[in-house]
């Protein structure tokens, strides 16, 4: 009998991203979710950092009314990016999220820190869900390829090196009185 046997880190990298939570959280702007993420670069990825390329992590929401006589009413479809950069010269991370905030990290733990547990961001307002409705909510993270120049999306496409994603996880979400108001 043969048993394989994989590091936990390797064993994740290779199954891509896992969500370890997500959940969504009213607040006086709107609604936020709250997520954290589980993965690992690969060599390839560290490599192509180390080298000055861009990564590109996207988070996608999707909060679906489910409707009896139809299908369900596609109620919000939000995603949020963070782009993290190393400089040589500096010998600085750089991540930055959604072309807004910037911020720099002496390590890539460090910068992959902050994709792993991005900070909560308001995935709809305060009036786009009904009290009393109860909504699903759908979440991904992935590798956004679409974002890099176009020599490098033909790489990342024959490459499964930079196939990094996680599947969605769905979850129920209901509006009551105190989180609508």
């Amino acid at each position: 009998m043969l048993a394989l046997s994989l590091p936990p880190s390797a064993a994740r990298a290779a199954e891509g991203v896992d969500i370890v939570q997500a959940h969504l959280e009213p607040s006086d702007e709107g609604y936020k979710l709250s997520a954290t993420f589980a993965f690992d670069l690969n060599r390839g990825l560290e490599d192509a950092i180390m080298r000055g390329f861009p990564l590109y992590f996207t988070t996608d929401v999707e909060i679906t009314r489910p409707r009896w006589y139809w299908f369900d009413e596609r109620t919000i479809a939000e995603s949020n990016t963070i782009r993290i950069s190393y400089n040589v010269l500096t010998r600085q991370y750089r991540a930055a999220v959604s072309g807004n905030l910037q911020q720099n990290f002496n390590s890539l733990e460090d910068v992959l820190s902050l994709v792993r547990r991005p900070s909560r961001w308001v995935v709809a307002d305060r009036n786009a869900l009904k009290t009393g409705e109860t909504y699903n909510v759908a979440v991904r993270m992935h590798l956004d390829v679409a974002q890099l120049s176009k020599p490098f999306q033909v790489n990342a496409l024959n490459n499964s090196d930079w196939r990094l994603s996680s599947d969605w996880k769905y979850f129920n979400f209901k509006v009551d009185k105190s989180s609508s108001q």
